[in-house]
């Protein structure tokens, strides 16, 4: 799936938990068939999660959760009923694997995306117990946390050069046939005429995704998968209201966070931005990947 990936395999991961982690040598290992393009995931146990990261664009992430999600969790504690996988132990790179690696516990529910479970899930509740994460998470204390990676980081300010509004136009040229382009350079550039976020960076998720977003009961239960965390524009934890609800949670979401209309607009081209690289990237590698990317955008570009 991406240049450079490691084969981390259950053999693998195996011998990784008995050299580094003996006191789990007994548990049995079993892969987990539902998983994203950056990670591996392999249950220890009953109560354990193995996380192996792949290739190198994943490969900080086992050290930021361990560094940052335990004042999340304990920051969402007594607030919000939804847990966060804050890392129980880290694993040391290997010559087989040259990426720190983590274990989590398991957390009980369901993926959003998971075959059938989103015919039982009533969005508009959703949409208010999804606002009400990123409500809690936004009031942790932000001191000393990681900021955006680089200028196309998600909660970075969006690079108003030319050069990278031609950048986002080509994007969009070569989904000529699948993206209007007209809308697709509409939403660039209001997003760029709304201008960049003044008020305090707040922490965002980055990526609530509806395989990052766990349910039990038809409840918001857990979000995993905290590898855009960072303390910036709250904007890209606006994306939800296109990739996940209908118009009339859309409205809920909104509302709920009371999302201005220059957020809105910087938010809509962090939705954007993501399911343009995917469409493309993901076409051959992980089809259903490339397929998510292609609703998100006709969601987007036809709901304001």
């Amino acid at each position: 799936m991406h240049e450079g990936q490691v084969d981390a395999d259950a053999a693998l991961v195996r011998r990784l938990v008995d050299a580094q982690l003996p006191a789990w040598s007994s548990l049995p290992l079993t892969p987990v068939a539902a998983y994203g393009t950056d990670h591996r995931l392999f249950r220890l146990g009953d109560e354990l999660l193995v996380r192996v990261p792949v290739y190198a664009g994943s490969a900080g992430q086992a050290l930021t959760d361990a560094a940052w999600l335990p004042r999340i969790a304990a920051g969402l504690a007594g607030v919000v009923p939804v847990e966060v996988p804050v890392p129980v132990a880290l694993g040391e790179p290997t010559d087989e694997l040259p990426f720190a690696w983590s274990v989590v516990p398991w957390l009980e529910g369901e993926p959003l995306d998971a075959a059938g479970v989103a015919g039982r899930v009533d969005r508009r509740q959703l949409a208010e117990d999804l606002a009400a994460f990123v409500l809690a998470l936004r009031a942790v204390d932000p001191s000393g946390g990681p900021a955006p990676r680089g200028p196309w980081s998600r909660g970075a300010p969006l690079p108003d050069d030319a050069a990278s509004t031609r950048e986002v136009a080509d994007e969009i040229d070569a989904l000529a046939g699948t993206v209007d382009p007209v809308r697709a350079r509409r939403v660039w550039a209001e997003a760029l005429e709304a201008g960049p976020w003044t008020g305090e960076p707040v922490w965002i998720h980055g990526d609530l995704l509806d395989g990052n977003l766990l349910v039990r009961d038809g409840r918001l239960s857990a979000v995993i998968d905290f590898g855009f965390l960072a303390v910036a524009d709250p904007a890209p934890d606006v994306v939800p209201a296109w990739t996940l609800f209908d118009a009339e949670a859309r409205r809920a979401y909104r509302a709920a966070l009371d999302v201005d209309d220059a957020t809105w607009a910087r938010a809509r081209a962090w939705a954007m931005l993501p399911a343009l690289a995917g469409a493309e990237y993901y076409a051959t590698s992980a089809p259903a990947f490339a397929a998510r990317s292609r609703r998100h955008l006709d969601a987007l570009l036809h709901n304001a």
